[in-house]
């Protein structure tokens, strides 16, 4: 287990889920994760919408959140990267073939935000903290692990991430990297990859959308999906074994995809 009350520049910091119907996700969350949800706390739009902040024992884990009124786009998980300065952060990415998807807005007291589409289109989000640093309980069951992005193009991602938070790519696998960010210390001891890994990258299809998605750890991933189905979800991806964990991929009500990991072997 690891907890955090401070996440260094270029270093993923928080996931939400911002859906149609925030009551129905966190029936959905609680009953796949146990989670418990703090708020609501104001969004920023015309009309404003509701945020809750889900929690483990007390310690932040992720957010559900109300989409923007007439948003089409299909519901994802979002992954946070902390910035010193979301201005300065949006002021850097043309330069880097990055694009300005929405804002900087405030998001008081919590902090200030900002998301970015990547060379390839994949949507992240900048996070400049005020009172919330992020999640403050990672890399342990009902928590959040990891993010990964799936690219076409790994090359101009490894350019686009590398210019703009200092990461660097390093192969893992067939058609797979982790992106380390020298002088972060995080993960948990034991772990297969170094403690300065921030996340990971994957080749996608040519012809498929690039996207980051995020997974979480479990204590059972057969529960998990199984419960993910009979609260409305879905099973994309049935419980699987490989690489010391039992894994599935599922989605929520409104669709929303993300990943679930069970350890099978002790570190």
């Amino acid at each position: 287990m690891t907890r955090l009350q401070h996440y260094p520049a270029g270093v993923p910091c928080f996931v939400d889920t911002l859906t149609a119907d925030v009551d129905a996700a966190m029936r959905f969350y609680g009953g796949v994760f146990g989670w418990e949800f703090a708020g609501p706390g104001a969004m920023p739009g015309d009309p404003p919408g509701r945020y809750f902040v889900a929690r483990v024992e007390g310690d932040d884990v992720a957010g559900v959140g109300s989409a923007p009124a007439g948003e089409t786009s299909p519901a994802a998980w979002n992954t946070h990267i902390a910035v010193d300065s979301v201005d300065g952060a949006v002021a850097r990415a043309p330069a880097a073939g990055g694009s300005l998807v929405l804002g900087p807005v405030d998001a008081p007291p919590a902090g200030r935000l900002a998301v970015l589409a990547d060379p390839a289109g994949a949507a992240f989000c900048l996070w400049e903290a005020g009172e919330r640093r992020g999640a403050t309980r990672v890399n342990e069951p009902s928590a959040w692990a990891m993010s990964a992005l799936s690219t076409p193009d790994p090359d101009a991602a490894q350019a686009f991430y590398g210019e703009l938070f200092g990461w660097r790519a390093e192969p893992f696998g067939d058609g797979m990297w982790v992106w380390r960010r020298p002088g972060y210390v995080g993960g948990v001891p034991g772990q297969p990859v170094p403690a300065d890994v921030v996340a990971a990258l994957m080749r996608g299809g040519e012809h498929e959308p690039a996207v980051w998605s995020v997974d979480f750890w479990s204590s059972d991933a057969d529960a998990a999906a199984n419960a993910a189905a009979r609260l409305g979800g879905s099973v994309v991806v049935a419980p699987f074994e490989a690489g010391g964990f039992r894994s599935t991929t599922l989605t929520d009500p409104d669709g929303a995809a993300f990943s679930v990991s069970q350890l099978l072997v002790a570190h």
